[in-house]
C-alpha cells in the first residue's frame, strides 16, 4: 500500500514519526539528566546525518535517472539506426511525440520490445542479404572463373554502415535475377558446346571425359558440388577444343575418303566378292555424306582408318601380283570399247605389247594400268561427244538396210501373190521407198554435220581408222556410178524392146525370153519375224567384169580393218554389142537388166 500513497503522505507520515522519535529521545536524555548543550550538540548531528542519508540518496536517485537517461537515450539511438538501416523510418514517430511526457522508465519499457523487434527483423534482413551475396558471389565467380570479384554491390556488404533497406534488398534481388539470367544463357551455351564436343569426340573415338577435362576440370561433373565454370575463357576453351576436332575430323574424313575410293578401285580391280565388302561398309559409307552428316560413332576413329588402310595395303599387294591379268582385262574392255564406237584403240598398249613390256619388266605394271585407263577415259569422252553423229550413222545404215531388202523385194516375181505376209511386206516397201529417197540428204547432213564437228574439235572424225568424211564421199560417188549404169540399163532396155517388136514384126511372134526361166534364177524367201520376206541366200551379181562397189562404214571397215565382214554390193556390167545376134541381145539384156528392172529408179 505504501507504494501507491502520493509523495505529501509520505513526507507528512514520514516528518509525524520523525515528531514523535524526537520526542521520545528527549524525554530519554531528560531521563538521563543530558544538559542542554549536549542535547543541542546531539540533535545537530541527528540532523547532519540525516542530511547525509538525503544526499547519498539524492545522489543514488539522480545516478538512477541519469543511467535510465542514457539506456532511454542509446535505446532510442539504436532504434533510429536500426530504423535507417532497415528504411523504417515512420515508426520513430510516435516515440518522440511522447518523449517529453512519459517517465524514463516508461520510455524505457515502451523503446524495448520495439528495440527487440528492429534487433529481429535486422537479423533477418541480414540473412536475407546474406543469402543473396553468397548466391551472386558465387554466379559471379562462376562467371568470371573465381579469379577476381567485379561486382561492387557485394563489397558494400562489408561495411559497418550497411544499407538493409527493401530498396536495397530489392536492387541485391534484380543484381541476382539478371546474375541468374545470365547464368542460365551461359550454362545453355556451354551445354550446346559439351554436346557438340560429345558429339565429335564419338565420331573421332576419342575421350570425351578427358577432353573436356582439359578445357577445364568442372565441365567434367565428376564432382556435383563444384560449380561449372561458365567464363569466357571457358568458351574460349570449348570453341578451340570444337574447332581443332572439326579440323580432325576433316583432315580423318578426307583421309578415310582417299582411302574408301582406293578400296573401291581396287574392289573393282579385283572383283573382290560383296562379302568382303561388307565388312568396310561403315569406311565407305562415308563417300556420300557431307562433314555435318558424320555422325555415326567411331566411324571416323583411328582404328577404323588403320583398319581400311591395312586392307587397301593388303589389296595392293594382291594386285601387284594379278597386276598383268588386271591390264589385259582393262586392254580388253578398252578394245570393246573401241569396237562399240568404231574408234580405233592406241596400239601402244596392245595385248601383244603389254605382255611383252610385263614380262619385261621394263614398265611397272601400275603405270600401264593407268595409262589403259586414261585411255578409256579418253575413249568415253570422245564417244561422248561423237554421240549424235553415230546415231546419224546408224540412221543412215539403217536407210541402207531397207535399200538393199527393197532392192531385193522388187526382185520377187511372186511379191504380188496373195500368199502370207504378202500384205505386210507390200506395206514395207511403201515404207523403204520412203526412206531410200531419204538417204542423199541424209548422206549430206553426215558430211555436214562430220565436217562442223571436225572444225570444232580440230582433229579428223574417224571411223574404224579411217576419216568418215571419205567413206561418205566414197559412197556418194558409187551411190552415183550405180545410179548411171540403172540409167542406162533402162536406156539398153528400150533398145531391147525396140529390136524385139521389129524381129516379131519380121519372124512372127514368139514367147519372150524373159519370161523364160532359163536366164534367170528366182530368189527364195523366208517370212521374219514380222512375217515379212527375207531373201534366204544372197542375191547374186550380174554377169560381167570387175565392179565399182557401194561401201557404207561397215562395208569399208570390213575390208579395212575386218571388224565388220558383210558387204554390200550393188554393181552392173557394161555390155558389148559387137557380134551378139537379137536373139543372144535379147536374152543378155534379160539376164543382166532384169535385176535392176525391179527397183524404181532413184533420182
Amino acid at each position: 500500500m505504501l507504494a501507491f500513497e502520493s509523495p505529501l503522505a509520505t513526507s507528512a507520515r514520514t516528518s509525524t514519526s520523525c515528531n514523535v522519535l524526537l520526542r521520545e529521545l528527549q524525554q530519554i536524555w531528560s531521563d538521563i539528566g543530558e544538559s542542554e548543550a549536549d542535547k543541542d550538540r546531539m540533535l545537530l548531528e541527528l540532523e547532519r546525518e540525516c542530511l547525509e542519508v538525503y544526499r547519498r540518496k539524492v545522489e543514488e536517485a539522480a545516478n538512477a535517472k541519469a543511467r535510465l537517461h542514457q539506456s532511454v537515450a542509446a535505446k532510442e539511438a539504436e532504434v533510429a539506426t536500426l530504423m535507417a538501416a532497415l528504411g523504417e523510418l515512420n515508426l520513430h514517430s510516435p516515440i518522440q511525440k511522447e518523449k517529453k511526457m512519459a517517465p524514463l522508465k516508461e520510455k524505457l519499457s515502451s523503446i524495448t520490445p520495439l528495440l527487440e523487434d528492429l534487433r529481429t527483423k535486422k537479423e533477418e534482413r541480414r540473412k536475407q542479404f546474406a543469402d543473396i551475396k553468397n548466391q551472386i558471389e558465387k554466379i559471379s565467380g562462376e562467371i568470371s572463373g573465381y579469379n577476381y570479384p567485379n561486382d561492387t554491390m557485394i563489397s558494400c556488404l562489408t561495411l559497418e554502415d550497411q544499407d538493409l533497406s527493401l530498396r536495397r534488398l530489392t536492387e541485391f534481388q534484380t543484381r541476382l535475377q539478371t546474375l541468374q539470367k545470365e547464368k542460365s544463357d551461359r550454362l545453355h551455351k556451354v551445354l550446346e558446346y559439351i554436346n557438340e564436343v560429345h558429339l565429335l569426340c564419338g565420331v573421332l573415338g576419342l575421350d570425351f571425359t578427358q577432353t573436356v577435362s582439359d578445357v577445364h576440370p568442372s565441365l567434367q561433373r565428376a564432382n556435383q558440388e563444384q560449380s561449372t565454370n561458365i567464363s569466357n575463357g571457358t568458351f574460349e576453351g570449348l570453341e578451340q577444343t570444337i574447332n581443332k576436332l572439326k579440323t580432325e575430323r576433316r583432315i580423318r574424313m578426307q583421309k578415310l575418303k582417299d582411302i574408301a575410293g582406293q578400296l573401291f578401285e581396287l574392289w573393282n580391280l579385283m572383283d573382290s566378292p560383296q562379302a568382303e565388302k561388307n565388312v568396310f561398309s561403315r569406311a565407305t559409307s562415308i563417300l556420300r555424306l557431307s562433314e555435318p552428316e558424320v555422325t555415326e560413332p567411331g566411324v571416323l576413329s583411328a582404328e577404323m582408318i588403320e583398319q581400311a588402310s591395312a586392307e587397301v595395303e593388303r589389296l595392293t599387294k594382291l594386285k601387284a601380283s594379278r597386276m598383268k591379268e588386271l591390264v589385259l582385262k582393262r586392254r580388253s574392255e578398252l578394245e570393246d570399247i573401241c569396237r562399240t564406237t568404231h574408234i580405233k584403240p592406241d596400239a601402244s598398249t596392245s595385248v601383244e605389247k603389254s605382255n611383252a613390256l610385263i614380262d619385261s619388266g621394263l614398265v611397272d605394271p601400275s603405270e600401264l594400268l593407268a595409262n589403259i585407263e586414261a585411255q578409256i577415259t579418253k575413249v568415253k569422252d570422245e564417244a561422248l561427244s561423237r554421240k549424235e553423229i553415230m546415231d546419224r550413222i546408224d540412221r543412215w545404215l539403217l536407210a541402207c538396210e531397207e535399200e538393199n531388202w527393197l532392192e531385193d523385194y522388187n526382185q520377187d516375181e511372186n511379191r504380188y501373190n496373195a500368199g502370207r505376209g504378202a500384205h505386210i511386206n507390200l506395206k514395207r516397201a511403201e515404207k523403204a521407198r520412203i526412206t531410200v529417197t531419204k538417204i542423199p540428204a541424209i548422206v549430206d547432213n553426215l558430211i555436214n554435220r562430220t565436217l562442223a564437228w571436225e572444225e570444232e574439235k580440230r582433229a579428223l572424225f574417224l571411223y574404224d581408222g579411217e576419216r568418215l568424211v571419205s567413206i561418205l564421199e566414197d559412197y556418194k560417188l558409187t551411190r552415183k556410178q550405180r545410179e548411171e549404169e540403172k540409167k542406162r540399163c533402162r536406156d539398153q532396155k528400150k533398145i531391147q524392146d525396140l529390136l524385139l517388136t521389129e524381129r516379131e514384126a519380121i519372124y512372127g511372134s514368139k514367147p519372150s525370153p524373159r519370161k523364160s526361166n532359163s536366164f534367170r534364177k528366182t530368189n527364195g524367201y523366208r517370212a521374219n519375224g514380222n512375217g515379212s520376206m527375207t531373201p534366204s541366200t544372197p542375191r547374186r551379181n550380174s554377169v560381167g567384169g570387175a565392179t565399182p562397189e557401194l561401201l557404207t562404214p561397215r562395208s569399208y571397215s570390213g575390208r579395212q580393218n575386218g571388224y565388220f565382214k558383210e558387204m554390200r554390193r550393188l554393181s552392173t556390167a557394161p555390155i558389148n554389142f559387137v557380134a551378139i545376134s537379137k536373139e543372144d541381145t535379147v536374152s543378155t539384156y534379160t539376164s543382166v537388166c532384169d535385176s535392176e528392172l525391179g527397183s524404181p529408179p532413184h533420182s
